[in-house]
Order: structure tokens, then sequence, then C-alpha cells
């Protein structure tokens, strides 16, 4: 069953045995793995670990899918509509066939991590009857409620499912394999008594020229952050409303233009401290965009917990 959905030429098989089969992604961007167990036939649970920016999917479905994905932490961007994108964040689940999963996909916070559960509909409906007497879940019931089209479902940081994806993160090892069919199936139950207009929550979506946008402002921020800029500056400068900007960069990225500039500041600011002895802190505090060293201080106090001086310190 994983070909089915794992036809991709950056995705290479790395080790497989007992059920488990673990595969590596890599590019430029950086690497990630996929491990995966069928628990039932046609049905998988997997964790995908993703430490990279982005990735290209050459997958083309051959099959009829429905695919449950979970984020614990990071971020996922996905095609909402035709040219027109929203974002997973840690706490969402999104329900989808895998029927936009072709082409281009990016991580915007350059890392994601999660648990998926898998269906391949020609094999799983029938397969949970036998496994379970009088199962009381039509999975393909299921499918068209949560699926009725192409692009995805998202459920929005539900208290109520935490605690069914969250047991999945830390199972025993010798307990794995039972313990992943006892939770497929109480996803199942859940989905099934969920009222989808009552309990998802509508998020925001951005047509690809916004999101272009934000990505080219937030690489222009990298590359000029000993720049100040007025949010007003930035929108004029790229040509976005000032309004669209900020609600679009805090859809990408998960917070304000501000703090994510505050942040990346501070972790170069880091790195500078760690990798370049010989230069003042007064010059690492130029470099970053600040003309006080002082005002640098207590930002990287905000950011990292101390001074500059103590973290060198302390790294030496």
């Amino acid at each position: 069953m994983a070909e089915i959905f794992l036809h991709n030429r950056q995705i290479l098989p790395l080790a497989q045995s007992n059920g488990c089969s673990v595969y590596r992604l890599r590019n430029e961007s950086g690497d990630g793995t996929i491990t995966l167990y069928e628990v039932f036939p046609g049905v998988m649970v997997g964790y995908n670990d993703f430490h990279m920016q982005c990735y290209e999917s050459d997958l083309v479905m051959k099959g009829d899918m429905f695919c449950i994905d979970h984020c614990r932490e990071g971020r996922m961007e996905y095609m909402a509509g035709e040219r027109s994108y929203s974002y997973v964040e840690a706490g969402d689940i999104k329900l989808d066939r895998r029927l936009t999963h072709t082409g281009h996909f990016e991580f915007p916070l350059s890392h994601y991590h999660g648990v998926m559960v898998s269906f391949d509909m020609a094999v799983a409906p029938e397969a949970l009857k036998e496994v379970v007497k009088d199962f009381p879940v039509d999975l393909r019931k299921i499918q068209q409620k949560f699926c009725p089209d192409k692009y995805p479902c998202v459920i929005r940081g539900l208290s109520s499912v935490a605690h069914i994806f969250a047991e999945l993160y830390a199972v025993p090892e010798k307990i794995k394999m039972p313990y992943f069919k006892i939770k497929a199936l109480e996803l199942l139950l859940f989905l099934e008594a969920l009222e989808v207009d009552e309990e998802t929550e509508k998020r925001p979506y951005f047509y690809k020229t916004q999101v272009e946008k934000i990505k080219s402002m937030q690489k222009f921020l990298a590359e000029h952050m000993e720049q100040s800029f007025t949010q007003a500056e930035l929108a004029e400068r790229f040509d976005i409303s000032l309004t669209t900007m900020k609600k679009c960069f805090k859809s990408v990225y998960g917070t304000t233009i501000g703090n994510w500039l505050l942040q990346y500041r501070m972790n170069q600011a880091a790195v500078m401290l760690r990798q370049n002895r010989e230069q003042s802190i007064t010059q690492i505090a130029g470099k970053v965009g600040y003309e006080s060293s002082s005002k640098f201080a207590s930002a990287f106090r905000k950011v990292m917990g101390m001074s500059p001086m103590e973290y060198r310190s302390q790294i030496r």
C-alpha cells in the first residue's frame, strides 16, 4: 500500500521489517523521514518528520484514498482552491484524498512533524468489516462527509481530538501494532460523530500571488535584517495592501511580521556570538539592525532568556 502514495523520485526506502517501512526524503532544502506501519489491510499509520523548507511531489493517485494528517509541530501549506492556499498548524488535522498532492509543497517554518492515518478505499472498507464484526462506521460515508471534492478539509485545533493523536507519539515498541489498530478505529468513531459545520473553523485562504509576495517579503527581510522598514514601506514595496499583508504573513508563518523578524534577528545574532568571537557585541548588534547595544541586549534576553554576554560566556 505504501507505493500508492509514496511514488516520488525524492523519496528513497531506508528499511523494512515486521510491517514497518522507513523512507527518506532529501533535497537541497533539507531532509525528512516517513515511517509507515500497515495495521489492517489497506490501513496505515505513519509518522512524518521533516526538517526542510519544500519538496516537489510527482504523486498521481491511481487509487481512491482517504488520508488524515495530524500536525504536532511546524506548519504545512496546502491548496485550498484553484490557485489559493491555506496552512495547517500545530493541533490541526487535515483530511483529503491526495488529489491535490502533486507539485511544489512548502513547510514555511522549515519543519513539520505529525501522524498520518491513511485508508486505501479499494481494500480498507471490507477489511474493517472482517476484522471488527458489526463495526458501526461506514468508511465511504466518512470520506464523502469530509472530502466531497478534491480539496482538503481542515479541522482546527479541537481539544476533543487532541488525546487521540497525543497518545500516538509515545507508544511502547512492544504494543505498537495492536495499539495502532485501536487508535485507527477510535479515530473513525470520532469522525463518524463529528458534525462538520459546528466543529470546524474556517481558516482564511490567500491567492497564490499574495502568498508569493509574502514569501518574497520574508526573504527580503532576512537578507536585509540590518535595516529597518515600516510595515507601510513593505506593503508599498511589494504592492500589497497593509491589511492583507499582515493577515497573509501571519497565516503563512504563524506569527506577526515584527515577531518573526525579532526571532530571526536574535537567532542570527546567536550564531554570530558563537562563531565570530573576535566581533564585539556592539558590532553584532549593528549587523542585526540595532544601533543601541542596550536595546539589542534587551531584545536578545527576551528571546534567548539571557544577555548576549552571558550567552557567549556560556558557549565558551
